[in-house]
């Protein structure tokens, strides 16, 4: 055979055999003496996943020395809030929107001082009685108290000293799913003229689901009216930036409470159909703002009580739909669930430019609204509303959720 067609053929033999010893020389041997096969490398350390939690520091004091405290809640996610003991206040609440960036859409200050100073309520609870009582007064198993006037000749939130004004005492709480803040605070018989020493407990849990669960728990030693609730403004184009004439919002309800000059209810559950109050469908909050539809008048905008739909024999421990709120261009959302009956939902009429915010921004006029999920205003003067007094023995319990996402 020519050696020219018989070296093709022992060419590829070659190559196998050097192959075969490279690849020998290249598998890692056991030491001299050894039967144990090398160690498998060691795989690389997966991150735990992140925890919520809470952290306290300090917001400052007041002018008699008392310390004030400020709370940082985060959850799993990154989300985060911060609440202050003074007011049981919610000073920012960090969100992200549609690109997952994270924004503060609740209005408030960086300063214990601001709040004391000046505040149209922002972030607090406000009781012992939230909204409106007419006159100022009301009679109670047949004896007349007079409460403190500071809303011409109402009472608004509580009182010139409400809950708003206080200090509470705060404890983190441990939650399986999320960081949780429980607020504490006694109110003594005869505060503000209401009846009873009230205990009340308010609890913050801000959830790896994104959502803000506020839980109520009362109890008094005397009948005494109790209507607490959360006065946060909400921008969620985030604090400071423009209006919030331009968010999307529904809400839940085919009733409302008509109201006369002062703002206090006639004691009437009228329809909102044909009024600037009709939000069953999602509708832009300005759309219709500066109707001269008589109710917007009186409120300078919105300011009133809507009668949430819940179905007949529902529980009233049971949630039920409140609103849904768009803003466009963030995409981000807030739903509301709640226990109560009512919602105060007040567009931020009375804001003029002079409060300066978190970021060194004025709050022009609707540059917050608010969802006050609530019973009726001025119910201990309207037998036919919904009962708001609480009394020795039986606990005043309530819970609204805030829930937070984007607009698919």
């Amino acid at each position: 055979m020519p050696i020219s067609t018989a070296l093709p053929r022992l060419l590829p033999l070659a190559a196998l055999v050097v192959a075969a010893v490279s690849l020998a020389a290249c598998q890692p041997t056991a030491p001299a003496g050894s039967g144990t096969p090398p160690a498998a490398p060691t795989p690389p350390a997966v991150p735990a996943p992140a925890k919520a939690s809470v952290a306290k520091s300090s917001f400052g004091s007041l002018a008699d020395g008392t310390a004030v405290d400020l709370y940082t809640l985060t959850n799993a996610t990154g989300v985060e809030m911060r609440v202050t003991n003074y007011g049981a206040i919610i000073v920012s609440l960090k969100v992200p929107d549609k690109a997952g960036a994270l924004g503060d859409v609740v209005l408030g200050y960086n300063r214990v001082d601001d709040y004391v100073k000046d505040t149209p309520y922002f972030g607090a609870i406000v009781g012992r009685y939230g909204n409106r009582i007419g006159g100022a007064t009301f009679t109670l198993d047949g004896q007349t108290y007079r409460l403190t006037a500071n809303d011409g000749v109402n009472t608004l939130h509580g009182g010139l000293k409400g809950f708003d004004k206080l200090v509470w005492t705060a404890t983190p709480v441990e939650r399986a799913d999320g960081a949780a803040l429980k607020l504490a605070l006694t109110s003594k018989d005869g505060d503000e003229g209401y009846p009873g020493t009230l205990q009340l407990t308010v609890t913050y849990t801000l959830t790896d689901a994104n959502a803000l669960i506020v839980d109520y728990h009362a109890k008094t030693d005397k009948a005494t009216p109790v209507n607490v609730t959360q006065h946060s403004y909400f921008n969620l184009a985030g604090e400071g930036v423009g209006t919030i004439d331009g968010h999307v919002m529904q809400i839940h309800a085919d009733r409302y409470t008509p109201v006369v000059k002062g703002l206090i209810p006639t004691g009437e559950l009228a329809s909102v159909a044909g009024t600037p109050l009709d939000f069953r469908t999602p509708t832009p909050i300005g759309a219709r703002i500066t109707s001269t539809h008589p109710q917007m008048a009186l409120g300078g905008g919105y300011d009133h009580n809507w009668v949430i739909n819940r179905p007949p024999g529902m529980a009233a421990d049971k949630l039920a739909p409140v609103l849904r709120v768009v803003e466009p261009t963030t995409g981000r959302t807030l739903e509301v669930e709640s226990t109560e009956p009512g919602l105060q939902f007040y567009s931020g009429n009375f804001l003029d430019g002079h409060h300066v915010g978190k970021s060194n921004r004025p709050y022009v006029k609707r540059a917050g609204f608010c969802v006050e999920t609530q019973h009726f205003p001025d119910s201990p003067n309207k037998p036919d509303f919904p009962t708001t007094i609480v009394r020795p023995g039986t606990d005043y319990l309530s819970q609204t959720v805030f829930r937070f996402g984007v607009e698919k």
